[in-house]
């Protein structure tokens, strides 16, 4: 029989059969832990008070009350019974077990691990005899907990929380891409690996939440189950507010978990917001270390980056952006969206740009060759210091656009250290204290060369 137990000082008490209706609130996290919050209506009476509740999940060792005038003195968690459990139980008792179709015999449980059995002639089998029947009474059908709480005052209600896990959560964008601008709609998704609620106030909560303990959760708990919304508009919408480092997304309505059933939530109403397209080709250069001789030509993949401004003071600029994945679309021209690109996106607060590399560009293709290469030793910089080296490479990198309009394409370098452009057939652009990059028109249906030196040191 799996149990977990809590233990207190407590003297003997009187168990609560009969099961209670609660409100029930999840919090659920991106990693699959889940925060329960459960309201009873069952009152509390000043001192020691003993409850026997239906708590889903329950891991014990997380078991407390919000409420600061009620303290968990002992929690015991016991899940709905398996084979072996029900067998333990029925020791002693004789079974009906199923041999086949319109076939079974009665036994005696004399043992449950390991199996023994006695048949109606005193003869043992050590086996068991087809599959048991068993009485309702020796089977658990719910998860139960025994519950000893004390309040310091009286209460109308009793509030619990505790933390499971099994329930995870993910976000998805769309973005749909008209030109200049986007529109952008995202949605959370829900599943859940077994954990049942019923009519549940529901919040998603994103940020990096560190997790020390992983939690308990029954191993009964299996198969996937998944949200249904109940009593939900199509004009209901999320909300979200900041919790300490983290965001939280209030999902509308009630949510009840069942099997099988899949629910998908708006995060927000479609925005539209400007978008930037860029062409990237990669630097040759390694953040750190050293680059060697490299006299054959290398095809370079030009990289497509999208950027989805979000100023401040605008509906999509002012939202906190949980990490998900974002698809991007785009209409052909009989207006049929297709799926051009995917990328995932990190957590983004409110203001900051949201930039995504979708993939590779088809048409536009590049080419890089090392033309030159010296490595020369250059005197230290003072005496007692080692001797230093100095690298010198040149390259040449051909861009062939196969489209039917002129394209702008960037070749970017950057590298940690001592470095610098001495010589280039484009000026470069310092973008930062160890990037710069090239940039490039090329013709349609045709080509440009971008030559350049570069020289590190050691």
């Amino acid at each position: 029989m799996k149990r977990y137990l809590v233990s207190g000082a407590w003297g003997a008490v009187v168990l609560l059969a009969t099961p209670l209706a609660a409100q029930t609130s999840l919090s659920i996290y991106r990693d699959g832990r889940v925060v329960v919050r459960q309201s009873l209506p069952q009152a509390l009476q000043r001192g020691r008070n003993a409850l026997t509740l239906k708590l889903e999940g329950l891991d014990p060792a997380t078991l407390f009350s919000p409420d600061t005038s009620v303290a968990v003195l002992s929690a015991t968690a016991r899940y709905p019974s398996g084979k072996g459990e029900a067998l333990a139980n029925a020791v002693g008792q004789t079974l009906s077990f199923v041999r086949a179709k319109g076939d079974t015999i009665l036994a005696t449980v004399v043992r449950a691990d390991p199996p023994q059995y006695r048949l109606s002639d005193g003869r043992l089998l050590l086996e068991s005899p087809g599959e048991p029947l068993f009485p309702a009474e020796l089977v658990r059908t719910s998860p139960q907990a025994v519950v000893v709480l004390d309040a310091s005052r009286a209460r109308q209600r009793t509030e619990l929380a505790y933390v499971t896990s099994g329930v995870t959560w993910e976000a998805l964008y769309q973005v749909i891409l008209t030109g200049a601008r986007c529109q952008v709609s995202g949605t959370a998704t829900v599943t859940s690996q077994g954990l049942r609620a019923d009519s549940a106030d529901v919040q998603l909560v994103a940020g990096a939440i560190q997790q020390a303990r992983a939690p308990k959760a029954p191993a009964a708990m299996q198969g996937v189950a998944m949200l249904t919304r109940t009593g939900v508009s199509i004009s209901d919408e999320t909300s979200e507010q900041s919790v300490g480092e983290a965001h939280v997304y209030q999902l509308p309505g009630r949510l009840s978990i069942e099997p099988g059933v899949p629910i998908a939530t708006a995060l927000f109403p479609r925005s539209s917001t400007p978008v930037v397209q860029e062409l990237i080709v990669p630097g040759v250069l390694p953040w750190r270390g050293w680059i060697g001789q490299s006299p054959e030509p290398n095809r370079v993949p030009v990289q497509v980056w999208y950027t989805l401004k979000r100023a401040r003071n605008t509906p999509f600029g002012d939202r906190p952006l949980p990490a998900g994945t974002v698809q991007l679309y785009q209409a052909d021209s009989s207006g049929r969206v297709q799926l051009i690109g995917e990328a995932a996106n990190d957590h983004t607060a409110p203001g900051r740009d949201l930039r995504l590399q979708s993939g590779d560009a088809f048409d536009v293709t590049a080419e890089r060759v090392q033309t030159d290469f010296t490595q020369e030793p250059i005197p230290a910089a003072r005496r007692g210091l080692p001797a230093r080296q100095r690298v010198t490479a040149a390259y040449r990198v051909t861009i062939t656009n196969a489209k039917a309009e002129p394209v702008t394409v960037d070749v970017r370098e950057s590298r940690y250290g001592v470095w610098k452009i001495v010589e280039s057939s484009v000026a470069p652009e310092k973008l930062s204290a160890t990037e710069q990059r090239f940039r490039l028109v090329v013709p349609a249906g045709g080509e440009a060369t971008l030559t350049y030196t570069v020289q590190m040191e050691s």
